[in-house]
């Protein structure tokens, strides 16, 4: 993209791949994907050489990961002295490492030599295995998937449940971009023929989503009668989540916020809870060497009750810590804790520093060692409940590695703390996120954050319970069941939109080549 014209070309780009950050929650501003993706066709069409397919595709993904991604900042001032300086290119970095996926799917694109709605179907197919790759390589990032800009229509979101989120990308971006097509000179045979094609599938797959919520009736028809959950939202600031002089105040004010009778809008007293949880590291104590601490919490447990709550574990060795985990805890009544989860999939440079022998940076959570991972993710059977799999933070927004297939829970627990991120889009997309887990494995999710957002999902996407991003309280919940039967997408998991994007490509491709016979 050199020269004038192509600096023109690439700010265009960036603003395109910038619109689809206000696609995303909390902006729901779906129009605009009908204006991003073929804004981004048309400009690929314009370039000549493999160098412009990658650049107009990297410029896009650019503005896309920048806008959509940069309410990480706030994590680098809670202690701005020390971790300032790292924003731009922490921002900048990230939003340029992503944009490589985005840049190869156009680069991609122009090898396979598709054209018209043949393009727009093989564009689609390579965005979807793309983000694919992006979700698990160097760790995975999940984050912002095309798929969860549907999390404001619910019906929209039900195909989840056979091809996952990103099966539902792929038919995000293929209606998307079929306006691109339009571009055909006029009087072209079937000209408009794909719009009318993507305005039926669109009215497809969302009456077939509207008819199965109408089958599954309310929301709040199939809780469980004898559970119901506490869930604890302090609104703690981060900056005073770990200050020495406020640690045991935060405590006390979560064992206070559990202890406290709950009402209804007419006052009329609620059911005490059967279980309380509280959000990731909500305990800022090591909670094996402070047995006050553990009684306290084992008094603030409902009776014949739980209470979860996330803190960190240590293993001390010659009055040094060895090791490090982020953990969830059961603790019972009498004070004992009955389970512990360590979170698994840890997060780069806030939990750990990768290639800590040549990058001399700290991570971002307090303290000089790094997190250790656990070693595996169970399904807890706890009294009480039902089998229950723990997510810590962003372990929920990797879709098909939420729960064991071999051990199916029946619902799923994220605990999180986006306290870091304040009153940014961050809480929202990361809410929206652990929907769609809820959607695909067919299972109920709680959701538990320090300033939220909590909640609670049905196996259907749809909230039950909500609370406030940014506001201290309470949520008394039912439990939903889950489905009778696992999902489809709970027993094949990514390897049926893997598939179905792989066939959809190479049968493009070889169209394309026929063509050119």
């Amino acid at each position: 993209m050199a020269g004038r014209n192509g600096r023109q070309r690439a700010v265009l780009a960036v603003v395109l791949g910038a619109a689809t950050a206000l696609v995303m929650p909390p902006f729901h501003l779906l129009p605009l994907l009908w204006v991003s993706f073929p804004g981004l066709l048309w400009l690929l069409d314009g370039a000549t050489t493999r160098r412009g397919a990658f650049a107009v595709g990297w410029f896009f993904g650019l503005g896309q990961f920048a806008a959509g991604l940069h309410w990480v900042a706030h994590s680098f001032l809670t202690d701005p002295e020390r971790f300032a300086w790292m924003i731009p290119f922490a921002i900048g970095g990230l939003a340029a490492g992503l944009a490589l996926f985005t840049g190869l799917t156009t680069l991609a694109l122009r090898a396979t030599g598709t054209r018209g709605w043949s393009r727009v179907v093989a564009f689609a197919a390579l965005w979807m295995l793309f983000e694919w790759v992006r979700g698990w390589a160097l760790t995975g990032f999940p984050w912002n998937l095309m798929g969860t800009a549907w999390t404001v229509v619910p019906a929209m979101l039900q195909p989840a449940s056979v091809i996952g989120v990103y099966g539902l990308g792929l038919i995000t971006v293929a209606l998307a971009a079929l306006p691109a097509t339009l571009a055909a000179p006029r009087g072209r045979p079937g000209r408009r023929r794909p719009m009318a094609v993507g305005i039926a599938l669109l009215a497809l797959v969302g009456g077939w989503g509207t008819l199965r919520l109408s089958a599954a009736g309310p929301p709040d028809a199939s809780a469980i009668e004898s559970v119901r959950l506490r869930l604890v939202q302090p609104n703690i600031p981060q900056v005073e989540k770990w200050h020495p002089g406020l640690k045991v105040r935060n405590v006390g004010d979560q064992v206070a916020l559990s202890r406290m009778r709950s009402a209804d809008a007419e006052g009329t007293p609620l059911p005490p809870p059967t279980h309380v949880i509280w959000a990731e590291t909500a305990v800022p104590f090591y909670l094996a060497e402070t047995p006050d601490l553990l009684r306290l919490l084992g008094d603030t447990a409902p009776e014949d009750g739980l209470l979860l709550a996330g803190a960190r574990r240590r293993l001390v060795e010659g009055g040094r810590v060895a090791r490090l985990w982020n953990s969830l805890q059961a603790i019972d009544g009498d004070g004992r804790i009955i389970a512990t989860y360590d979170k698994v999939h840890l997060v780069p440079f806030g939990e750990y520093v990768p290639f800590k022998e040549w990058l001399r940076i700290a991570k971002l959570t307090t303290g000089s060692v790094d997190f250790s991972p656990g070693d595996g993710r169970p399904t807890l059977r706890l009294p009480g409940l039902p089998p229950v799999a723990p997510l810590i933070c962003y372990e929920a927004i990797f879709p098909g590695a939420v729960a064991d297939p071999d051990d199916r829970p029946e619902w799923l627990l994220n605990i999180t703390n986006d306290g870091w991120f304040g009153l940014s889009p961050g809480p929202y997309q990361h809410f929206a996120a652990v929907r769609l887990r809820a959607v695909e494995e067919g299972l109920p999710l709680v959701r538990v954050a320090n300033t939220g957002i909590s909640g609670v999902v049905d196996p259907f996407g749809r909230v039950t319970a909500y609370l406030e991003l940014g506001r201290r309280g309470v949520l008394d919940a039912a439990l939903p069941r889950p489905l009778p039967a696992a999902t489809p997408f709970s027993r094949l998991g990514n390897a049926l939109p893997v598939c179905l994007a792989s066939v959809l490509l190479v049968a493009c491709a070889g169209l394309a080549r026929a063509r050119r016979r």
